[in-house]
């Protein structure tokens, strides 16, 4: 884990040596926004991957969208989102991420979601053992998710994506406090470390989005299933996820 987490932190100083300046976007065939800063940091992290993990294949979003990917024989593969939040970057709220996660026969095993802008950092490997550092430098501190409390939970919702409409329907029979909104994987880290309880997800999301925050929210006690209660699993084809629910306490 700790390996994986200097990975993601030198893409972070790449990303941010392209945030200070008057960066170009392009948009990819999908329409999507893609900037120097994804190319770069992925430029580093897929193959410094590959180096820790020899023959483990390491999937990675512009490789996926430039169609010359690796091509997954088993069952075991790295995710890589580079910059999860393009849109975030672009509007300069800090609310993007590095998104690195290992997946075991379908299911994220290890993730680190960094935002470099915001100089936090999330990690997990397994049960219990999801962790927070704020702060370049500062000490990795552990996290867990928290019991909804008695006076109602938080929703935490995308700041560019969702159907209102349909999250308010979900809830309908919940005791709803208060809404919060987020961009990037860092929804699932407010609820891996118990700052908000619930994260309905309609729309469309790709693997590289989920699985690092995934792995997090798992390692903090929480959970990601699809709305049929299944677990949201991985190596689909495609890579594309159905809608989901990540949820803090069980």
């Amino acid at each position: 884990m700790m390996a994986a987490t200097e990975i993601a932190d030198r893409a972070g100083e790449v990303i941010l040596e392209v945030y200070e300046t008057d960066f170009d976007v392009r948009h990819k065939g999908d329409n999507s926004p893609v900037t120097e800063a994804d190319e770069r940091a992925e430029a580093l992290i897929l193959p410094a991957l590959r180096k820790l993990l020899p023959g483990i294949p390491a999937i990675g979003e512009e490789a996926v969208s430039q169609g010359n990917a690796d091509t997954v024989a088993g069952d075991v593969f790295w995710l890589v989102d580079p910059v999860d939040g393009t849109k975030e970057f672009l509007r300069r709220s800090g609310e993007f991420t590095v998104n690195i996660a290992l997946v075991e026969h379908a299911v994220p095993v290890l993730g680190v979601v960094t935002a470099p802008a915001l100089k936090r950092g999330f990690r997990a490997c397994g049960p219990g053992t999801a962790e927070l550092r704020e702060g370049t430098g500062s000490d990795w501190q552990p996290i867990a998710v928290r019991a909804t409390p008695a006076d109602g939970a938080i929703v935490a919702s995308s700041r560019s994506h969702g159907d209102r409409a349909k999250i308010e329907e979900l809830l309908a029979g919940m005791n709803i406090r208060d809404h919060v909104t987020a961009g990037s994987s860092l929804k699932f880290c407010l609820l891996a470390e118990g700052a908000a309880d619930v994260y309905p997800r309609y729309g469309p999301t790709s693997e590289w989005d989920t699985a690092a925050g995934h792995a997090v929210l798992t390692g903090a006690g929480g959970s990601v299933r699809k709305f049929d209660e299944t677990e949201l699993e991985y190596g689909k084809a495609g890579w594309r996820n159905p809608e989901f629910i990540a949820r803090g306490a069980q």
